[in-house]
């Protein structure tokens, strides 16, 4: 249920899209996992930074200098990704910012469920390194993005 296809995506958003110094906060339990978006981000020329919790995340996120995108597993250990969500869109400084979500209960469901807890996006999981860049630049230029395959 793609909104577009890759060669779409890529165009419409180039890498000169992304801000110099840009931050993405992943929260994200799986080691291999966060090793992958890690590698990807880097590769874009995207910092980011880790929590394996929705616990305290705000928290963590206000030490940040710059913050320009959450990226939020929603099962996670001590406090999902729901609830993690809710604290963020409250906090004067964090509720601009754009939060996805991102998980492996990748279904038609569970995009209408984040949808309507006011996630700003989803990635369903298994990412797909050949459009994850894309999805990253399209969010970060402030596109929405809601795909699950």
């Amino acid at each position: 249920m793609n909104q577009s296809t890759p060669d779409t995506q890529e165009r419409s958003v180039s890498s000169k899209d992304i801000p110099k110094g840009a931050t993405v906060l992943v929260v994200e339990d799986n080691v291999s996992n966060f090793v992958l978006i890690a590698r990807m981000l880097g590769y874009m020329g995207i910092h980011c930074e880790w929590k394996t919790s929705g616990y305290e995340v705000v928290e963590y996120a206000d030490t940040l200098p710059r913050l320009d995108l959450i990226l939020l597993d929603i099962r996670l250990p001590y406090e999902d990704g729901y609830s993690a969500l809710k604290k963020i869109k409250v906090s004067q400084t964090l509720r601009d910012t754009p939060v996805i979500a991102v998980t492996a209960e990748a279904s038609v469901k569970q995009m209408n469920k984040a949808r309507k807890a006011n996630f700003d996006g989803f990635i369903g999981k298994p990412l797909d390194p050949d459009r994850f860049p894309g999805q990253i630049r399209r969010i970060i230029a402030g596109e929405p993005v809601w795909e699950f395959e």
